[in-house]
């Protein structure tokens, strides 16, 4: 073998050692991120907003919804289908939030019908990631939150196809609840359908809801993280003078009490 280098030899090798410490470098710089992450996620406080965040699959999401809902409800199984999989994504605040406590949620909470556990569950999902509007904070959870609800009221439910449904295989019955209330939404499915309450067919339509709001909720939380959330509260207190829905009348009739008008100043 000759001790000379020809200048393409040099070249050659020169550009192999070129790489291989770019190479290096790289990997070193991947490590030095990935356990720096690691020690961040370890330690964050929950009291800390934002919570760190990572775009979600908004299927795998709502398939995950389905799924649980059979487990802890229709409030518990939406927390848990994003928590869970920011667990594994990102480690703390989430690997130790406590999901099945909010089952409390399950039928309008505690089967009381008032606002679906879905959606209430979303509210609190987009407040936790997001962050309160207090003390200067943000104000999109409590948008989002309030939107979902909106959304909930309009949307042609259930909107997402799980794989391998429990129930209503060939095809379900969709209803407009006109309402983020419980009693209501169901109600008028139950109607609709035919199927009474505890139906496996009513069960699979709850449980095809929730994965639904998993799913929008997931859409809006990847659109904030992206810094493309820019939507206005559709409904709020000052279109109508007090809290409330934008459809008493169809319930309640003509004996809706009307909210005082502010007092004219003197």
């Amino acid at each position: 073998m000759s001790d000379k280098l020809s200048r393409r030899d040099i070249v050659s090798k020169a550009g192999i050692l070129g790489i291989g410490a770019l190479i290096g470098k790289f990997t070193t710089q991947v490590a030095q991120a990935q356990n720096s992450t690691a020690v961040l996620n370890k330690s964050h406080s929950p009291n800390k907003y934002p919570w760190p965040y990572v775009e979600l699959d908004p299927t795998v999401t709502a398939q995950i919804a389905y799924e649980e809902w059979y487990r802890i409800w229709c409030g518990g199984t939406v927390i848990y289908s994003i928590f869970s999989q920011l667990a594994k994504k990102v480690g703390e605040p989430y690997k130790s939030f406590p999901t099945e406590p909010f089952v409390i949620l399950e039928g309008g909470v505690a089967g009381w019908g008032t606002v679906c556990g879905s959606v209430n569950s979303a509210a609190l999902i987009a407040n936790f990631i997001i962050g309160p509007r207090t003390k200067g904070g943000s104000v999109w959870g409590h948008v989002i939150a309030s939107n979902m609800l909106d959304w909930y009221s309009h949307a042609n439910m259930p909107i997402f196809v799980p794989k391998n449904p429990k129930a209503n295989k060939k095809s379900i019955v969709r209803t407009v609840s006109e309402s983020p209330l419980c009693h209501v939404s169901v109600g008028k499915w139950m109607r609709a359908s035919g199927y009474p309450i505890n139906s496996p067919e009513r069960k699979d339509r709850c449980a095809r809801v929730a994965a639904s709001v998993a799913y929008k909720l997931v859409e809006d939380l990847n659109r904030w993280h992206r810094g493309e959330y820019d939507e206005n509260i559709a409904w709020g207190p000052g279109k109508a003078g007090i809290t409330s829905q934008f459809n008493c009348a169809e319930c309640h009739g003509a004996k809706i009490p009307k909210p005082p008008t502010p007092l004219k100043k003197i």
